[in-house]
């Protein structure tokens, strides 16, 4: 058999990656009001962003533990490599840090410190790696090594649902006040979303979000995922500009944000997922 990896929802990884890579995918939770929908699975309304009483919240430590304990059956007992959302955006890798404790060292967890396709970057490169044949060490290596080639930003429209969300870190201090800015934003090595720069018109916001992608990228070859909040066009006008500026990158995806995360950044957002190769 071989190692089986495992993500959660927030990684976007599209179905057919999934299905290709063997990647075992957990729910995260969108909680509109007093119904909770699981993401990826229930259907999730299109303006759930725009709903004053949403809000989200990560996988259980028995929802984990269930596909943990068949991901490891089906690995024939070579081990799981679960590789999930930033460990300082939500409590899905503390809540998967405890699942594991009941498998011992056979599923071995990895804070991705990213979101979005930063995240499903990460479980590619170790679902790669284990359909190599690779052991559990190497596979958890491999995850390991990938979150530092990751990178991670986004441009918000408005500071509403960054302000209820409560996820914003050490930028927080301008967001009372900063009522037309529109905010460049990154994670950083600890996978905590920081103000990059501040910015007053979105156009501008684009542009500075183009050139920090192509600073991170230089003149080495990368993945790019763009993502948006129910604004295609900006997404791909991105799209376009970044595969202009850096021709030699080896592919350029524009796919949507998914509720949980739009639920935290709000209609018209669009973010930069990048896995800049060695």
């Amino acid at each position: 058999m071989a190692v089986v990896v495992v993500t959660d929802s927030s990684s976007r990884l599209c179905q057919e990656h999934r299905e290709q890579w063997q990647i075992r995918q957990v729910p995260l939770h969108v909680l509109d009001d007093d119904t909770d929908l699981r993401d990826g699975v229930d259907p999730v309304p299109s303006d759930i962003q725009d709903r004053a009483k949403v809000t989200t919240s990560g996988a259980t430590p028995a929802e984990l533990a269930d596909v943990y304990r068949q991901a490891l059956a089906d690995s024939g007992g070579d081990g799981v490599v679960a590789v999930h959302i930033s460990a300082a955006l939500s409590s899905t890798y503390s809540s998967a840090v405890l699942a594991a404790r009941e498998f011992g060292q056979a599923v071995r967890v990895v804070n991705s410190r990213s979101a979005a396709m930063g995240v499903g970057f990460v479980a590619l490169a170790a679902a790669r790696t284990a359909g190599a044949g690779a052991d559990l060490d190497a596979v958890e290596a491999a995850a390991r090594d990938a979150v530092g080639h990751g990178h991670a930003f986004i441009v918000v429209h408005r500071l509403d649902n960054l302000r209820r969300s409560g996820r914003i870190g050490t930028a927080a201090s301008w967001l009372g006040t900063a009522l037309s800015l529109k905010p460049l934003l990154r994670l950083d090595v600890d996978g905590r979303l920081v103000l990059s720069q501040r910015i007053r018109t979105i156009s501008k916001a684009h542009a500075a979000l183009v050139d920090q992608v192509a600073e991170v990228v230089g003149d080495r070859q990368a993945s790019v995922v763009v993502h948006h909040v129910d604004n295609r066009d900006a997404a791909d006008e991105i799209g376009a500009a970044l595969t202009t500026r850096l021709p030699q990158i080896a592919s350029l995806t524009v796919t949507d944000m998914g509720p949980v995360l739009a639920v935290h950044v709000g209609g018209g957002a669009v973010g930069v997922a990048v896995e800049v190769y060695p």
